[in-house]
């Protein structure tokens, strides 16, 4: 067996693990810390919205032979707004301005068919109104509220209504991280990013609902033993499913990266960066509120209940008996001990375990035994 399974089977068994719901409030306070710097990089830099929602224009060239940076630059003093220029894999150049007027457009094709010299008949100029982009970020809301809505609602009433709050709050969690990341790196905001955003409010689920599951398993008839506390389960749970956790989210990890450091970062296709962002820091983000945030909030939740904090009593209490109990029973041991212990040996005595042979003869001088005279 290899040695991650080998650690999954002995966290599975609980004969190792981390405590993670004892020291909730250090994660606490990190998720709250992370959440304070993305919500502050979101007032402060706002959000680079894409052509799609503030509305503009594309350009796309035939091969031509003008740097990118070159052809930004010819762009902004064209139309008085940023452009963002893409080297296509044809030579060509894709070069977006957004909050443009159609009405301009044909005097912005113009002069870049002058700066880049081409014909403007060759540049293609695709026109985005901002009501498009309206409706689809409309929809996209509502697309994320009634995704919360159901989510709430199902895991009410296949867990119950601690949980669905938990998974709620981590959800809102990984969203507000993604999106304060998109505004301090300055990445353009497309529908490529509301997909990905959707996208990782399941794989954040996917593992929550797992823990969720063990931990439903193994409260079962809790109030009836007196051997663990409901944030104790809770956290054998969490280093029972830990393992599986981390191999998902990897491998869910492996391809993303791949989109956003190779294709979007090497190879220069900007619009994989669009939902590869977006997914990257999802998942991981997903990955640790499953462990560190949502279950802990249950435990904290459920050990409100009058019931759980009366099993809490009655473990702590066995416990403290159970702790006396075996105190006073070393303390009986180390006082037989003590009664008999046998009288310190001189240096000449005969080593433990010697013989009769070693042992000096009682009839030693006193003539021979009774019995044999002759």
């Amino acid at each position: 067996m290899s040695k991650l399974g080998d650690l999954g089977a002995r966290l599975y068994r609980g004969e190792v693990g981390y405590d993670f719901i004892g020291k909730r409030k250090i994660w606490y306070g990190v998720s709250i810390l992370i959440t304070i710097t993305a919500i502050v990089g979101l007032g402060v830099r706002g959000l680079n919205m894409g052509i799609d929602f503030e509305g503009g224009a594309v350009f796309t060239t035939p091969k031509t032979s003008v740097s990118a940076a070159k052809a930004e630059e010819y762009a902004e003093n064209a139309s008085g707004h940023d452009a963002i220029v893409q080297e296509l894999g044809t030579g060509g150049l894709r070069i977006q301005i957004a909050g443009v007027d159609t009405g301009k457009s044909d005097d912005i094709a113009a002069d870049l068919s002058k700066d880049l010299g081409i014909a403007q008949d060759k540049i293609n100029a695709d026109l985005v109104g901002p009501s498009w982009g309206d409706t689809i970020a409309n929809k996209a809301w509502q697309g994320l509220a009634i995704f919360m809505v159901l989510v709430v609602i199902y895991l009410a009433i296949a867990f119950e209504w601690r949980m669905a709050l938990a998974a709620l709050v981590a959800l809102v969690h990984d969203i507000t991280i993604t999106v304060g990341i998109y505004a301090l790196v300055g990445f353009e905001v497309t529908p490529g990013t509301v997909i990905g955003l959707l996208t990782i409010l399941g794989y954040s689920l996917y593992d929550t609902v797992v823990v969720f599951d063990s931990l439903k398993e193994q409260t079962k008839g809790i109030e009836k033993q007196t051997r663990w506390t409901y944030s104790e389960i809770a956290n054998r749970s969490i280093n029972s499913t830990l393992v599986r956790s981390i191999n998902t989210t990897v491998v869910a990890l492996l391809p993303v990266a791949g989109l956003l450091f190779i294709g979007g970062g090497f190879l220069g296709a900007g619009m994989l960066n669009d939902i590869s962002l977006s997914l990257f820091v999802g998942l991981a983000a997903g990955a640790y509120s499953s462990i560190f945030i949502a279950t802990p909030l249950v435990a904290d939740l459920k050990e409100r209940e009058p019931k759980m904090k009366a099993l809490k009593k009655r473990v702590l209490a066995k416990r403290a008996a159970s702790a006396a109990k075996a105190e006073t029973a070393a303390a009986a041991v180390v006082g037989h001990q003590a009664d008999g212990e046998p009288e310190e040996e001189p240096e000449d005595a005969a080593p433990a375990g010697a013989g009769p042979r070693n042992q000096p003869s009682r009839n030693r001088g006193r003539g021979r035994p009774s019995g044999k005279r002759r």
